[in-house]
């Protein structure tokens, strides 16, 4: 079973139809016994990383999530999932982040000719063998919607590279640790196979 963490934040819905149409049992929910006892789990998140931190805290889940990972648990953060794995970010001074994994959350800089937010499909260049990508094609494209994205501090985590005026490390994977700045779950037939691969670990 699947643990999608509930905690009003966005993006729950397609990330649930997503799983439920490759046959995946699912429940969303903010039930910290729920979380820990799944087999998988995901963390969702659209919005401010200020405000996500917040919800984590009121719902009293920043625990429960260290539980989940301490216990090897494959856990996977998708977009603003992924921001909130790491120390901070440029878009909430002083708020710390969960600090699982080492790296920065950095401002999308203005140049001319690249609207922000980024919206829309990015190619990705695969690195590292990364586990989510097994039997997708380098080049793949899948869907973005962000302003802000990460620099992590060791590059041998980082399994997907996409350019958006700077080099954006899209997708990374430390142990049971996995998290998509993308959307897999509206990323078309790569999205599903991606999640396909996260609900087969």
């Amino acid at each position: 079973m699947i643990a999608i963490i509930d905690y009003d934040a966005g993006n729950i819905n397609s990330v649930e139809k997503a799983l439920k149409f490759l046959g995946e049992e699912t429940i969303v929910t903010p039930d910290k016994d729920i979380i820990l006892n799944a087999d998988k789990v995901i963390l969702p998140g659209v919005g401010a990383f200020g405000d996500c931190m917040d919800k984590l805290k009121k719902y009293d889940l920043v625990n429960t999530i260290y539980d989940v990972v301490d216990k090897k648990t494959p856990f996977m953060g998708i977009c603003l999932g992924l921001q909130l794995l790491f120390e901070d970010s440029d878009e909430a001074e002083n708020v710390a982040g969960l600090g699982i994994l080492d790296g920065h959350i950095k401002k999308i800089p203005a140049k001319d000719g690249l609207k922000i937010p980024h919206i829309g499909w990015n190619s990705l260049k695969l690195v590292n063998d990364g586990r989510l990508f097994k039997g997708l094609n380098d080049e793949e494209y899948f869907y973005f919607v962000h302003s802000y994205y990460l620099q992590a501090k060791d590059e041998s985590i980082v399994k997907a590279i996409t350019n958006y005026g700077v080099d954006i490390h899209a997708s990374v994977e430390k142990d049971n640790v996995f998290a998509c700045q993308f959307h897999p779950e509206k990323s078309g037939d790569a999205g599903l196979k991606l999640l396909k691969n996260f609900a087969d670990l």
